[in-house]
């Protein structure tokens, strides 16, 4: 990739997006930020971000400052009640500590995709789990600042997100 292009002005696709931001739900409550100091980073367009927010952030540019509302359509999804599993709790390891609330990785035996589940509760015999993300139903309010764009390395592009500097994939 030649490296001495001039540094793209405005977000777009292909582009990696260093963002400060801090999320608020409804109430007030800040429930994730990132200074600019330790900004997200992420590679525009390659869904690494919840899509409201990346459609919402084309053509924004550097230095630009933006309060951002995302609906739970475009964010983390609509609260299922039904999205829920028990397990035997000797099917976890007998040193894992279980807490409520706590997120576990597991692996969806017929898709054999990697989730996260959230421990709701847990007892001798079972562990409750449930499989909706935390802000999942809730509406989303950023406050974004873009600090920083520059076009992606064509490895960043061929894994479809971006990387941390001194990264090696």
């Amino acid at each position: 990739m030649d490296n001495s292009k001039a540094q793209p002005q405005l977000i777009a696709d292909g582009c990696v997006v260093s963002l400060a931001y801090q999320l608020r739900l409804d109430d007030g409550e800040v429930v994730d930020e990132s200074g600019a100091d330790e900004p997200l980073e992420f590679l525009q367009g390659s869904g690494e971000i919840i899509s409201g927010l990346e459609n919402e952030l084309y053509g924004m540019k550097l230095g630009q400052e933006r309060d951002i509302t995302i609906t739970s359509t475009d964010g983390y999804g609509e609260y299922d009640p039904d999205n829920k599993v028990s397990l035997p709790r000797d099917s976890f390891p007998p040193d894992l500590t279980l807490e409520e609330g706590m997120g576990l990785r597991m692996r969806d035996s017929q898709t054999d995709e990697v989730i996260t589940a959230y421990i709701s509760s847990f007892s001798k015999t079972s562990v409750h789990l449930d499989l909706n993300h935390p802000l999942a139903g809730e509406t989303l309010h950023f406050h974004v600042q873009v600090v920083g764009i520059r076009h992606a390395t064509d490895k960043e592009i061929a894994h479809d997100h971006a990387h941390a500097a001194g990264h090696r994939h």
